[in-house]
């Protein structure tokens, strides 16, 4: 048996799905600064000033480090402002859901299994849970969909608030 501190290279297929499942959660990370910021200043002049400018930049600085769950919680805030938007629980609950997952694939150790097609996440959660399956490529594809489509759902909410996504210092 394979003392658990081992390090073992990933199949390239398995890698990719997973390195596009850690990237999926960095552009939903993006989409959610961005509505945050969105919700927060939309209805706003087409050219915004030099001070709503500085304390634009300011507001993203502080979002840059954000965790995920600050993240989910600003924007529950920032949706709960702004009112109207139906939405907003089923987006929370999607999140929550999510954070999870991001957790679990972002930052387990890989190990094998017997299955050369799945590989164990050795993790345990802040709660202390051990995660006791097993994922493969299926498994990491899915989590990426639900990823890109909580990201797409709030980019609709984004817009139909009147934002478009735009931050301070964005070129173009």
């Amino acid at each position: 048996m394979t003392p658990p501190e081992a390090r073992h290279d990933l199949p390239a297929a398995f890698a990719a799905a997973l390195g596009q499942c850690v990237a999926d959660f960095g552009w939903l990370e993006e989409v959610l600064k961005r509505a945050i910021h969105a919700l927060e200043t939309a209805p706003r002049a087409p050219e915004p000033g030099e001070a709503e400018l500085e304390a634009g930049l300011v507001r993203m600085d502080s979002l840059a480090d954000d965790t995920l769950s600050t993240l989910i919680d600003h924007l529950d805030a920032a949706m709960r402002r702004r009112g109207g938007l139906a939405d907003r629980h089923a987006i929370g609950r999607a999140l929550r859901a999510l954070r999870e997952d991001r957790n679990l694939v972002c930052h387990a150790s890989w190990q094998p299994t017997v299955d050369p097609d799945r590989w164990h996440p050795a993790f345990v959660s802040h709660r202390g849970e051990v995660f006791a399956g097993n994922l493969g490529i299926a498994e990491l594809r899915a989590i990426a969909a639900r990823t890109r489509e909580a990201g797409a759902r709030i980019v609709a909410v984004m817009h139909a608030a009147g934002g478009r996504g735009d931050w301070p210092g964005d070129d173009g």
